[in-house]
């Protein structure tokens, strides 16, 4: 799961929550490196080419703006990463928590899609989505932030229900530490 080509710089559009990327071939190179969605295609395969613009999170603008594979259009105008991240963190609700997973995952070659259809923030993938169902769900929180004990059977109840195992990620944003708790159901 290397990254883009050196020197490959794709256009990216900024529109609410999500990115579009409209070129083809751009969309298709950044698709092959696990990133982002077609935007009409439901379940895609990553061997494939789908001409097609593509769909992608703000992680991973943001992710790949830090890397200078894309150039950032939020409203007509190209902002750099700094701008972008502003942008970010007033959009989306705990963003830089949120990021600095992302960023910790990614940058260790998992792949990290949205996890909301699982009651979490994000899959986690090892080797990529058509390649293998996620094995992780990821729950991001803040260390300040107060779990109650429904919190924890909630995370626990999500990973035996889609069979995967569920990590709280615990953000420690004055350290810029990060603990990963997986949890599992153990039949007694």
């Amino acid at each position: 799961m290397d990254a883009p080509n050196k020197g490959f710089v794709a256009r990216v559009r900024i529109v609410g929550r999500k990115a579009l990327v409209l070129n083809p071939e751009e969309s298709d190179r950044l698709f092959k490196q696990f990133y982002g969605k077609p935007l009409s295609v439901s379940k895609p395969k990553v061997d494939q080419k789908y001409g097609e613009p593509l769909v992608l999170s703000l992680y991973e603008v943001l992710h790949l703006c830090r890397k200078s594979l894309v150039e950032v259009d939020i409203g007509g105008r190209i902002v750099d990463c700094e701008t972008l991240n502003k942008y970010c963190e007033k959009t989306s609700h705990n963003f830089s928590i949120k990021y600095r997973v992302y960023e910790y995952l990614r940058d260790r070659n998992y792949v990290i899609k949205g996890g909301i259809k699982y009651g979490a923030d994000f899959a986690v993938y090892t080797l990529g989505p058509g390649y293998e169902h996620a094995p992780y769900v990821v729950v991001v929180a803040s260390k300040d932030h107060k779990l109650r004990p429904a919190d924890f059977v909630a995370l626990g109840r999500v990973s035996h229900s889609v069979r995967k195992h569920t990590v709280l990620a615990v953000v420690d944003e004055d350290k810029g530490d990060i603990r990963y708790i997986i949890f599992k159901w153990v039949k007694l």
